[in-house]
Parts: structure tokens; sequence; C-alpha cells
């Protein structure tokens, strides 16, 4: 039912109440029909059953089967390995569930304890849950508003509807019925909301909607239907982790049967086969990306974004779009004085090119004002806090200002005349002033107060005023006008009064951009990542601010929310990526935007701290709430807080996030190029004919310990800010690309080369035990020694060889505890290894250092030809110049 376009006597019959109230007997039973005045707790999923979900990945499902089988046939030590990285990384992943949002609870603690309602002809205080449809309720200034309902009194009525619309300015509630058909609830201005305060003035209204009917309810219920997506690394990882077990057990199975035609031990065969999976799929793979996400949020929160959701972080690396939020994100969310106009002239807030004048108009904006201003304690209207700013920005204190011209009078602003009058006393006299819309009270002045004193207020300068209060609004600033004249009666003004006043001046104001905006938006762009503002403002004022920080250029780039409520998802779709500001929109149609993006493969984020917010920040990649300005609600919905509610922090964080991404790259190239060295090495024996080159137990040591220190390592290498300047990469773009098998299989095959090599050398000088010992040995500080080369696309010498000393101390820590297993004797029996003899012990060190040596060599040719291009451009671009 559409309210708001109903008379208020149209509405008290729809639902049935009459001006005393309902009574006790019709509130029990409406409230059987419409429940109690509270919004539904979301049903959250036990920790035991998220627990249980983590083994749903199908790789896990393989190890675990693989242990299993490992502890049949008596190999305890393998399943011990793979149980405790399979359980490790269930309980990481249950823990960060467990912290997720909260959002429908935090919802709740939004409604107001009590409220003042009408029953049996008795006004009376209740809990604000026991609110039914058709409670006549009562609000003063203070007063939070726990239900939606339609306005029968206005008394100065002002609310604020900031964690609905997302807009700081208050609204000014009226009686009238509104014909439009489609209306944003911003412009309902004869509704109020649950959620929402009252900042000013008295107002009655009678309940409509209760619980999760109302506006904020139907966000609850947006909130618990968004569904959050994985990250495109997550499914990356799990497209690649189904196929590379697939493989795997093809080859698994060829291995066996080729060792069971050989006449080897069945169990000896199955054994070895399942060592071989085990070793060729990277257990320690989630564990170690959980790892360096881990660490990466830890020095992001000291950069003042605080991630809730470890995977935001890879999902901040690939970032395409950011939708923002206006108000409190991109602008202060303060209202602040930038324009006055007096002597027919528009000035800047601190010029003065007649300081008498402008002294004069700040004053009485002063006086005609309701705000009190005390250090970091505002009260009062934004638009009249910032009069008072303005004031004391030119020395003219509220509080001597007012103590020396004390209020008399006063005809409170009314949304009918659209104005605001009190009556001082000044200079042995009384003045009224009057504020209020231009066209209101230049139609109310017959003269003007100029440099030369007062003159006739003709039509050319009528025509004038308009005209420049027409280019102010244009630019996005709200005008208020001023007026005075001298009041001689004794008794109170009445509204008649107000007229034959003298127009002294226009005083212009918005809530102005952050100062960082402009140079985060600038950096998103060089970027690649389109900014786009989404916001419940006007499209002028949404339009001026967009121009203002470079998101858009022009005009046929904005949208407003009744434009998109006529397109269907598809037309949506199909103009998403021309339009940059989206203006006085609804929380549905947030969702809808973020979609659209999505739709085409897009990363978005979403940033925001109103209640109205939520919903699209669940719904986005990346969903980013404002730490000090943002409800609990935007937080509990966002995976990502700012503490410092900064724009340009977001800009830091996707930074970080795209080199996180590199890092965990890099990672996993690590591991997979020496699992890829390991079955290389096993299907060349196999092909070869030659006895297995490695115990199972081999396998599992470097797959599971020495492995998983330098990839953990490489992704702590430094940030590289040049990062930025490349483009984001899209949705569908898959870390496991063709370039990228190219390099796995390639360093993978060189890492087996010096392995099965370094098998023969054993061999041949002794036995298979000893073959198998240098191979173990060599397998294992060749891939140590290849962490350097998966640091970066450049050379160590390029990016320094101690510039991640986390790197060095994992080879050091790894050649170690290598070092313990061949020469413990207890651990020489687990290991089933050999003693090596010392120049067998230099052929495994020398062996294992040739693919460092070769891949790095590579590199530095590599970078001395990109040098050498980049020397040839800058001489082009200089003849060019010249």
């Amino acid at each position: 039912m559409k309210f708001y376009r109903k008379s208020s006597e149209e509405v008290m019959e729809i639902l049935d109440v009459s001006i005393d109230g309902l009574s006790e007997q019709e509130v029990q039973k409406r409230r059987l029909e419409h429940g109690y005045n509270k919004l539904d707790e979301a049903k959250g999923d036990t920790p035991i059953k998220v627990f249980m979900d983590q083994f749903k990945d199908f790789l896990v499902i393989m190890l675990i089967l693989a242990a299993i089988i490992s502890a049949a046939l008596g190999k305890y030590e393998s399943t011990i390995v793979v149980i405790f990285v399979v359980v490790l990384n269930a309980i990481l992943g249950t823990v960060q569930h467990i912290k997720a949002n909260n959002s429908i609870n935090s919802l709740k603690a939004l409604s107001s304890p009590v409220s003042k309602v009408l029953r049996d002809k008795m006004k009376k205080e209740i809990p604000s849950n026991e609110l039914v449809v058709g409670d006549i309720i009562f609000f003063d200034a203070g007063d939070y508003i726990s239900a939606d309902a339609r306005v029968i009194e206005a008394h100065s009525f002002q609310v604020n509807e900031s964690s609905l619309t997302g807009e700081s300015e208050s609204v000014t509630k009226e009686i009238e019925a509104i014909s439009q058909n489609d209306v944003s609830i911003g412009d309902m201005k004869n509704m109020v909301f649950s959620g929402s305060y009252v900042t000013y003035g008295r107002g009655v209204a009678v309940v409509t909607d209760t619980g999760m009917k109302t506006e904020i309810g139907k966000i609850a219920s947006m909130l618990e239907n968004a569904k959050a997506r994985k990250t495109p690394l997550q499914e990356t990882l799990d497209n690649f982790g189904k196929n590379l077990s697939i493989a795997i057990l093809i080859i698994s199975g060829i291995i066996f049967i080729i060792d069971i035609l050989r006449d080897k031990a069945i169990i000896d065969s199955f054994m070895f086969a399942v060592a071989l999976a085990v070793a060729a799929i990277p257990e320690a793979l989630s564990s170690i990306v959980t790892i360096v996400l881990a660490f990466g949020t830890q020095k992001m929160s000291k950069s003042n974004a605080i991630v809730k959701k470890l995977n935001a972080v890879e999902s901040l690396g690939s970032i395409s779009v950011i939708c923002s939020d206006k108000t409190g994100t991109l602008t202060q969310n303060k209202m602040k004085v930038q324009k006055l106009w007096v002597d027919n002239n528009i000035v800047d807030s601190d010029e003065a090119t007649d300081q008498s004048l402008i002294n004069k108009l700040i004053q009485f904006s002063v006086l005609c004002n309701d705000a009190i201003v005390s250090g970091d304690s505002n009260i009062g209207d934004p638009t009249e806090i910032a009069l008072v700013n303005l004031g004391n920005e030119h020395n003219i204190n509220e509080q001597v200002t007012r103590n020396a011209h004390p209020r008399i009078f006063e005809l409170p602003f009314d949304s009918d005349r659209k104005m605001m009058s009190t009556v001082n006393a000044y200079e042995n006299s009384k003045l009224m002033i009057t504020k209020g819309a231009v066209d209101t009270i230049i139609n109310k002045a017959h003269k003007i107060l100029t440099s030369n004193g007062v003159e006739i207020l003709n039509d050319e300068v009528k025509a004038k005023i308009k005209h420049d209060n027409n280019s102010l609004a244009k630019n996005g600033l709200r005008v208020l006008a001023f007026a005075y004249k001298e009041y001689k009666n004794e008794s109170r003004p009445k509204l008649e009064d107000e007229d034959e006043l003298i127009f002294m001046g226009m005083i212009a104001m918005m809530d102005p951009p952050r100062p960082e905006s402009k140079k985060a938006v600038a950096d998103c762009i060089l970027a690649g990542i389109k900014p786009v503002m989404i916001t419940g403002d006007h499209k002028i004022t949404a339009i001026a601010i967009a121009k203002q920080i470079g998101i858009i250029n022009d005009e046929t780039e904005a949208l407003e929310g009744h434009e998109i409520e006529k397109l269907t998802d598809d037309e949506l779709y199909n103009i998403v990526e021309n339009i940059s500001v989206y203006a006085r929109v609804s929380p549905e149609h947030k969702i809808r935007i973020v979609r659209a993006w999505q739709k085409k493969s897009m990363v978005v984020a979403m940033t925001g701290d109103g209640v109205n917010d939520a919903p699209a920040l669940k719904q986005a990649d990346v969903g980013v709430a404002m730490g000090i300005t943002g409800t609990e609600v935007s937080k509990e919905a966002a995976s990502m807080v700012l503490t410092d509610d900064n724009f340009a922090t977001i800009v830091k964080a996707i930074s970080s996030g795209r080199s996180i991404y590199v890092n965990i790259k890099n990672s996993i190239k690590f591991l997979l190029s020496g699992n890829a060295a390991g079955i290389f090495s096993v299907i060349f024996a196999s092909v070869a004919g030659l006895a297995a080159p490695f115990a199972p137990v081999h396998l599992l040591f470097i797959n599971l310990l020495t492995d998983s220190l330098p990839a953990i390592a490489i992704g702590l290498e430094p940030h590289d800010e040049s990062i930025m300047k490349e483009k984001p990469r899209k949705r569908t773009d898959s870390i496991i690309n063709k370039e990228f098998i190219k390099q796995v299989s390639t360093k993978g095959a060189l890492i087996a080369l010096v392995t099965m090599t370094a098998y023969y050398i054993g061999f041949s000088s002794g036995s298979h035990l000893v073959g198998s010992t240098m191979a173990f040995a060599t397998l294992c500080l060749s891939r140590l020694f290849h962490s350097l080369n998966c640091r970066s696309k450049a050379s160590v010498f390029k990016i320094g060889v101690l510039s991640n000393i986390y790197v060095i101390l994992s080879i050091i820590v790894g050649s170690l505890m290598l070092l313990f297993v061949m020469n413990y004797p207890p651990l020489m029996t687990t290991f089933e290894v050999s003693k090596l003899d010392i120049s067998q012990h230099l052929s495994v060190i020398g062996l294992s250092l040739i693919p460092l040596v070769a891949v790095q060599i590579y590199k530095l040719i590599k970078d001395n030809n990109s040098t050498s291009y980049e020397q040839m451009d800058k001489v082009n671009n200089l003849s060019d110049v010249a």
C-alpha cells in the first residue's frame, strides 16, 4: 500500500483507527495478525556443521582417502602428516566463518527501546517491539523512530534518515499526500521510517508497517538473501584442484599398472601410487594461501584497513570497479559554507570584498539559528551547524553574538512557507531576521542592502539574484537567502509580518569532497579501476561532487533511481559501463548495480556507512565499511572496515591486495614446479624400467615440511608499487594459464633432470639406497634453492638478494632439517636414507644449484634486454620532443 499517496484521513480509515488510538483488545488482535515489531533473527550454522563443511572440498577428500589407505597399509607416518594438514586447514576455515557477519542482529539494535503511543485515549510509553499497525505514535526532537508510519501532524518536524538514505541532511516532514506514483524513500516527506531519528520539532504519525515489513526490515531480508561469492582465486584453485586430482589419479593408476606388469608386489605398487598422488597434490596449498593472506591482513591493519574476511585480501587485488557511497565516503559528511552572495556578487566564504556586509550577513545567520556548536559537540540541523561554523571562522562567536542580541520572539521553520524568523534585540531596537528558500524570501522583500546602503529591489536585481541562485544550485550547493527589517510591535509576530523585508544576501553550502578523494579517484583510474558514485542525494549535487573529484566529465554519465526503476536487469546490464553516477537510489537499486557489474565478470567493491548500504556491501565481492561514521550493520556486512574513513585507504588496500595475489601466485608456482619435478622423476624412472627413485616418506617430507616455509616466505615478498600501473585482471582470468603451466613444467623438468642425475651417480657408485638418498636430497635442496627463482619475474640481483630475509631463513631452516634427517640415525631409519660421503654431499649441493643458476642467468639476460628497450624508448621520446 502506497500510504504516501493517501491523505491522513484516508490512511486512518484504511488502518481502521480513530483519533483516540487503538484499544488494548484491538492491539492484541493486530499483534496476532502482524506479530511483534522486531526483525527476524538469522539462523546460522553450528560450529560443528561449519567445521564438517570444510571437508567437502574435492582435493581434501582425495587426501583423506590417501591417508586412510596409508593407515590400512601400515604407513602411519604418512597418515598422521596428511591428517594434520587437513584438520589444521579445517580449523582455520571454521574460525574465519564464525567471525563472519552477524548483520541481522545488529539491525535489531537500531530499534528504540520505548515509543510514545496513544491507546484508549491515553498517551503512554511502551516497548518499541510492542508497536502494532494502526498505533498513533508521538515524536519529539531526539526520539528514535521504531516503525514505518504516515505523518498526520507536523510542527517543524525534521527527521534524519541517513541510516536509510545515506544523506546527512534532515528531511522536513509534511502531512499532505504526494501525487507522484514512484517516489524514493528520501522524497516520501509525509512518511517516517524505522531506524531514523527526529532532529527538530515534533510530530504525530500512524504506524503503517512493523517488523520485517518496514523499509529496514526489507533491507534485513535482502541482507539475508545477498549471496557472498567465492573469490577469483578460490574459484581457480577449486577448479584446478579437481582437474589436478583427476590427472594425478590417472597418472598414479598408470604407474601402478606398470609396476604390476613388472611383477612388483601389489601392496608396494599400490603404496607407491598413493605416495605419488600425495606428493603431486599440494596438500599445504590451502594452508599456505590462508597464512599468506593472514600476514597480509596484519600489515593492512597498520594502514587503517581492517580485513574481516581473509579472502577479501585476494579479491582486493582484482577489483575493477569501486561503487562508492558519496556522503561520508567521498565527502566529509558535514555541511560547509562554500559561497556568499552579497552586494550583487558571489564570493568565496573566506573572501571579504566588503567586510561589513559579509560580517552582518554572517552575524544574522548565527542569530536566526537554533544550532549549538561546542567543541566536538554539534547539536542541531546540519545546515544551521554550518552557519555557526562559518561565524566561528569569521570570529563571530555564537554565544557572544546571541548574548549581545538576545532572541525575543521566533516564528519556527515551516515547510509550507519555507522560512524561519527570529526577533532579536539589536542596537536599541528590534530586528526581525528571516532565512529561507531564495524564491520565497525574494518575493517577501522590497529592498536590498548594498555597499551604498538600502536600495529598492527592482526587477533587474531580482533577475540577477535568481540567475545566481540557479548557478549555485547547478553546482550542487544548497542556497539559503537572508533578509531583515525593523520590528516595532511589542506582541509576538504573525506570519503576515514576514513581509516588506530588506534582502541581505545568500549563503550557499554543501557537503564538500574529502581533500584526498580527488587523488584517490585519479589513482583508481590509473590502475584501470572504474570509480562509480552511488548516492541517495539529488542528481545535481551528485554530479557536482563527481565532477570535482574526477569521476565524471559529462552529465550524461549520471542516472537517477526512478530511471533505474524503469530498466530491466538486461537493460541496466547494457548501459552500466557508461554510467558513473547514480542518484536518489534505493537499497534495491544498489544491489542491482553491483550485480550488473558482476554479470560482466567484474570484481566489484562497494563502500558505504549506512544501514541502506549493508545489502550491497554483502553482495559485492569486497564490501568496505567506514569505521568512524559507519553503522554497526554496515561494518558487520562488510568484509573490510576503514578505521580512518579515508577513501584513499581503499587504494592502498587494493595495492596490497594486488601484491599479495602476485605473491600467492609465485608461492603456488614454487609448490607446483617442485611437485612436477617429483612426478617427472617418478615417470622417467618408471618408463626407463628403474626402481622407484623415492620412498613414499621422502615425498611426504619434501611436500609437507621443506616446501611449506619457502612457500610462505615467498608470500611475504615486499610490495612492488609499480603494480598499480597495471590493469586489474578479470574474474575469468585464471591463475593457472598456459604461460603458468609452461613455467611450472619447464622448471619442474629442470629440477627432475638434476634429481635423476643424482640418482644415477648414487646408484652407480653404491646401491639403489644411496641413489635414492641422493635423489631425495637433491630434489629437496634444489626445491629450496628454487624458492629464490620464484620470488619475482626479475632476477634476485635486481630485486635484492636480501630484500626478503624470510626466503633466506626458510632455505637455511629447510637445509638444516634435511641435514638432521640424513645424519641422525633414528630418523635415517624412519626416512629410509643412507649415509653419504663428502663427494656425494658435494655432488648433491652442486646439482641442486644448477636450476637456480640457470634460471637466474636467463632472468639477467631478460632484465638487461628490458632495460635496453626502456632506454631506447626514452631516446625515441626525447627525439620526438626535440
